[in-house]
């Protein structure tokens, strides 16, 4: 998180994940399951703050450590050259006193994990919001050299981004200083496993703080108050403290290997201990895509306009509901409601891909962009069974 730009709102949702749009209601059998659950727990206020490669100057950090290792302060010396701190420059309109409007240039700060490079460019990992609307990034390293950045791509539905350095503006002492990070595999963490997380805590500089796994899979909302824009994942939970500015860091896990990357926290006064990642195996193919291609996105994530809820198999087979995502509710003025689907029915297919769950209607949408249509299958409630019914839905920006 950003330490001063970045405010967000954390909603767990207990019964409806977030996908994209809005939702609620039914129209059949199984429909009081869906409305009778929770739409949201209560808000929380949130303060924000590899790829192989061939070099012989960067190479991946190996720490040797085992997994049973109690020796954090090794682990974290070999880690932490893999880890560096961004400070991004913002320009704000104020209104004066006397009614005029004035630009400030805004500063705050964030952190990023090295995880790639080519002959041109060191490629670096952080969160969108420590990087959107910068007019200025510069990124300081483990020897306390700086260089100036770029944005190579954002994500923001998953809040993610990576941001490139010229090798060229690095001194021959800072290259041979610098680790790529190890990418661990956050699916096989399990609850109780030690956690250590990495960053530029407040924009004082790197620190560390220690903890366990807490939870798996967490649903949770953010909300960007400075675009409207909302985003939901399902994160690692952690008891290391993330606090503003760790934002993009590394969560670790006793080897040094990143298993996700550190996003914000609760800041509720009555919360504590309840720090979130992104898990690598979520970020990972995301950011090699955004490496690979440099896609920036700026006119929002797509979305189809509805709020749906998993039919789990559970769920399935007891009110014998098709397998899919549950609209409980659509939203006025968006795709889905422009194509017809209407509140009850279940989204089983996206163009060729089965819907199963709303992971799989995430990741489904990441292959399209604002604006494209795209056939979704959806399952109507007949007569106490369903029919198969397939629509056009021309898909619309997030931040619409």
């Amino acid at each position: 998180m950003g330490s001063s730009k970045f405010m967000g709102k954390v909603t767990k949702c207990a019964a409806l994940a977030l996908v994209f749009g809005v939702v609620g209601g039914t129209a059949f059998s199984g429909a009081n399951y869906f409305m009778e659950s929770n739409l949201f727990a209560d808000g929380k206020e949130v303060t924000e703050e590899g790829k192989t490669i061939d070099s012989d100057k960067i190479q991946p950090v190996s720490t040797g450590a085992t997994s049973a290792s109690t020796d954090i302060s090794g682990v974290v010396k070999d880690v932490m050259p893999s880890i560096v701190s961004i400070t991004s420059m913002t320009q704000q309109e104020i209104l004066s006193f006397f009614g005029q409007n004035r630009m400030f240039e805004s500063e705050s700060s964030g952190s990023g994990i090295l995880i790639d490079k080519d002959d041109e460019y060191l490629y670096v990992a952080t969160n969108n919001h420590v990087v959107e609307g910068a007019n200025a990034l510069t990124v300081q390293f483990s020897d306390e050299t700086t260089a100036p950045a770029t944005v190579r791509g954002t994500d923001p539905a998953d809040d993610l981004a990576v941001v490139q350095i010229k090798l060229s503006d690095l001194t021959e002492e800072t290259l041979k200083t610098i680790q790529l990070a190890v990418m661990g595999d956050s699916e096989k963490i399990s609850v109780g496993d030690s956690a250590i997380a990495i960053g530029n805590a407040l924009g004082y500089g790197q620190s560390v703080t220690t903890g366990v796994i807490s939870a798996l899979g967490r649903e949770v909302t953010f909300q960007d108050e400075s675009t409207g824009e909302t985003v939901m994942s399902r994160l690692i939970q952690t008891d290391a403290a993330i606090n503003p500015g760790n934002s993009g860091g590394a969560l670790i896990n006793t080897k040094g290997e990143v298993i996700g990357i550190n996003s914000s926290k609760y800041s509720d006064t009555k919360v504590e201990g309840m720090g979130f990642a992104i898990p690598i195996a979520t970020a990972g193919p995301i950011l090699e895509d955004l490496v690979a291609n440099g896609k920036v996105t700026t006119t929002g994530s797509p979305y189809l306009g509805i709020y749906g809820k998993e039919v789990t198999e559970e769920v399935s087979s007891q009110y014998q509901m098709p397998r899919g995502v549950y609209v409980a509710q659509v939203i006025e003025g968006g795709g889905a409601e422009a194509a017809g689907i209407i509140e009850g029915n279940i989204i089983t297919k996206v163009g060729d891909k089965e819907i199963v769950s709303m992971d799989d209607l995430k990741e489904a949408l990441r292959d399209y962009q604002v604006g494209d249509a795209v056939m979704v299958t959806v399952q109507v409630a007949d007569n106490g069974g369903y029919l198969e019914k397939e629509v056009s839905v021309s898909l619309t920006a997030r931040t619409d």
